[in-house]
């Protein structure tokens, strides 16, 4: 079938919330180049502004991309070629960024991964991506060793934290923690340090590079729609689109504002929106490599940031800051995990009384969407519970489970989107591939999201949970972010998370686990106070059939409440009773 054939085939989707967009907004044409040379526009444009703060050591554009191309001879000289995976396991560091770039430049994979990854996961990701170089924090040492014979991995690459700290810091850092850290031995030929690294590239004549902007040049780890460690493969037109989005949608961010880097770059939101966004306005990105809560106050005031991005647990430690000046603040993104109401309310009042005219925006995505799918930064689009509608180059459909069958307006089913910044791919796992990207009537590749939602006349789409949350009890569907949102709403629950567990006739019901505020006794009277709350708010067949209290609950390593791991708790103990 000939090219023009195949487009005449694919359909525009219908897409009611087209109408919160201008017409330059709804084209969102995406510059058909690569990461690197779209940021390269910024190194032209404002070649003295900062780049980049990291614990006062400013740097500018000009001299970020005069450090990407430092990077960029050192991995020359270690032979890297197009193609090739380079892996990064970093913290928020300029060197990891240099990397990062001088990956896209090159036209080599840049792999992140979590510096917290235990040594099997760390080589199953080596592994599956067939990495070559490894950029590592010199902390993550015994993990890596333990597994590097067991990989493809030539060179090793050592950083510190340390390497742009300011010279005071750097030295205190050294006396204090740095002599802790346990180092490779010298003559070790799989390690080289960082400051070795850029020497060895020394100053070489500057080469022309040439590559697609649609070929792989990023893999980032999620748990895929099974729950099982995926790596997706995502682009340079994927990276560039999402910088695009955020021009239209964050306006007010100027050349030389201030963003938090918080979210870390190995989560697509972080890297995506904190990280290349932000460089692309021209604006100076903060990086935090380790968020302190109790110091939040201290980082905005210090700082002045535009806008604030991050999981609901963030937003948490904000509202208990209580000398926080928001005044700079224009924009305050909540994405990662649902926020409840009650939440949504208290930042926004937070908010207000520390200065700042803006309001919570929900917003939506999956690593699969380079992390970013919907928002509710638009006014008319930030209806309270919604994630917004969709960014301007994508399309959202809400379709029957299991099928590609969409649903009426208003209908619960499975969240699916099309457009510029959805993965090519799972590496190496074409079964989960196909089952994630389905080609539909319309002729279109739509991302099967394995969220439930729905979606109103305007467009608005209002998240319901992961489809493999939701409990079927007496063939009743039960949604655990509903009734943990009943449970938020009590005066008495700080925190809480419900799971399916067994019953014998009626299949599942549901168990909640809550970490009750100061002040409140897990005694028979909170307990017998939540039952009555429920009852109020939720149908009879969705009440919680058991209550756990707990001190805390464990999360995962991007600040949300782990579902999963409480799951895992549950069923060995239940099925320790059995023995």
């Amino acid at each position: 079938m000939k090219l023009f054939d195949k487009l005449k085939r694919v359909k525009k989707p219908n897409a009611p919330w087209l109408k919160f967009y201008t017409k330059e907004e709804r084209e969102n044409k995406v510059p058909r180049k690569t990461m690197y040379e779209m940021l390269s526009e910024s190194f032209e444009k404002y070649p003295k502004h900062i780049a980049l703060n990291y614990y006062g050591t400013k740097i500018s554009y000009k001299q970020l991309d005069i450090n990407i191309n430092k990077v960029v001879r050192g991995l020359e000289q270690l032979g890297v070629r197009k193609g090739d995976v380079v892996s990064i396991l970093m913290p928020n560091t300029p060197e990891a960024l240099y990397m990062f770039y001088a990956c896209s430049k090159i036209g080599a994979v840049a792999e992140m991964i979590h510096p917290l990854s235990s040594s099997e996961e760390i080589k199953n990701y080596l592994n599956n991506t067939n990495s070559a170089i490894l950029l590592m924090l010199d902390t993550c040492y015994d993990r890596v060793n333990e597994i590097i014979d067991d990989t493809n991995v030539y060179k090793v690459i050592v950083a510190s934290v340390r390497e742009s700290m300011p010279v005071k810091m750097k030295l205190g850092y050294d006396i204090t923690k740095g002599i802790l850290v346990k180092k490779p031995a010298r003559d070790d030929g799989n390690y080289i340090s960082w400051r070795i690294f850029l020497m060895k590239g020394g100053i070489t004549r500057e080469k022309e590079y040439s590559h697609d902007y649609k070929e792989n040049s990023v893999i980032l780890h999620s748990g895929g729609s099974t729950g099982t460690p995926k790596s997706i493969m995502l682009n340079d037109y994927a990276f560039n689109a999402q910088a695009m989005q955020a021009r239209m949608l964050l306006q007010d961010v100027n050349v030389g504002d201030k963003v938090l880097a918080i979210l870390p770059i190995f989560h697509g939101f972080g890297l995506g929106v904190c990280i290349n966004c932000s460089l692309c306005k021209g604006a100076t990105v903060v990086l935090v490599p380790q968020f302190d809560a109790k110091k939040f106050d201290k980082l905005i005031n210090k700082h002045k940031p535009v806008f604030i991005t991050g999981v609901p647990t963030l937003f948490e430690a904000l509202i208990k800051c209580e000398d926080a000046d928001l005044s700079s603040v224009k924009y305050v993104i909540s994405g990662g995990d649902n926020m409840s109401l009650t939440l949504v309310r208290q930042v926004n009042d937070y908010l207000k009384s520390h200065g700042s005219v803006a309001q919570v925006s929900q917003g939506y995505g999956m690593t699969e969407a380079l992390s970013a799918v919907s928002c509710s930064t638009r006014p008319e689009s930030n209806k309270e519970g919604s994630i917004g509608i969709p960014l301007p180059g994508l399309y959202v459909k809400i379709v029957t489970p299991g099928t590609q069958e969409e649903v009426p307006l208003f209908s619960d089913g499975e969240i699916c989107i099309s457009g510029d910044t959805v993965m090519m791919g799972y590496k190496g796992n074409e079964k989960e591939t196909n089952e994630a990207l389905q080609v539909h009537k319309d002729g279109r590749v739509w991302l099967h999201s394995g969220d439930m939602g729905y979606m109103d006349k305007d467009g608005v789409i209002f998240y319901r949970q992961r489809i493999k949350r939701m409990l079927i009890s007496s063939g009743f569907n039960i949604y655990p972010s509903q009734i943990e949102q009943v449970l938020l709403d009590h005066e008495a629950v700080d925190k809480c998370c419900v799971i399916g567990v067994p019953h014998p006739y009626k299949v599942q019901v549901a168990k909640a686990f809550i970490v009750l505020k100061e002040g409140y006794s897990d005694g028979i009277l909170t307990k017998n106070s939540l039952k009555e709350h429920c009852k109020k708010y939720l149908a009879k067949y969705s009440l919680p059939y058991e209550y756990e209290f707990r001190t805390e609950l464990p999360k995962t390593p991007v600040g949300k409440i782990d579902f999963k791991k409480l799951q895992e708790e549950e069923n060995a103990k239940r099925s320790k009773k059995k023995k």
